[in-house]
């Protein structure tokens, strides 16, 4: 991937302007879904289908075969992250998060996803931590903002 190009991308995720933000956002979703081409991306793209068609298991079996063949694909991690967090199975779905943080530890989703996991095992510490460091990469996300209080609320 282009270093120049991520490094003026989540400089933009910073701005104080929202379109800016939204279209670094929107880039940075783009350049990891197609870090492994067009081949990468279809398979994503199959595996959204059989999720959107409620064919869990197919959407995960296809996932597991995409990160089998290409083990340093991290959205390939993200994704089934996602889908075994839809699951409820949040302690699979962390370590996928974690996975898909080795391999991009600038991507926000799957810090995300790791601070929703923490929370749903009720490990709100952790969950906090998981949110914060979300909002290191995407400091003005209301969404992680809130997801702090709510944590930091259930800790009292």
């Amino acid at each position: 991937m282009d270093d120049m190009l991520i490094d003026r991308l989540l400089e933009d995720l910073k701005q104080p302007d929202e379109d800016i933000r939204e279209q670094a956002t929107t880039e940075l979703w783009q350049l990891w879904f197609r870090q492994k081409g067009e081949y990468g991306l279809e398979i994503l793209k199959e595996s959204q289908e059989h999720l959107e068609n409620g064919d869990f298991s197919g959407a995960e079996a296809i996932l597991t075969d995409l990160i089998a063949d290409q083990p340093d694909f991290a959205e390939a991690w993200n994704r089934r992250a996602v889908l075994r967090y839809i699951l409820g199975d949040y302690k699979k779905s962390l370590v996928d998060c974690q996975r898909t943080v080795e391999l991009n530890p600038l991507h926000f989703g799957a810090f995300h996803g790791m601070g929703l996991c923490h929370a749903a095992l009720g490990n709100y510490r952790e969950a906090i931590k998981a949110f914060r460091r979300t909002l290191d990469i995407q400091p003005h996300d209301l969404l992680n903002q809130r997801l702090i209080l709510e944590c930091t609320a259930r800790l009292s």
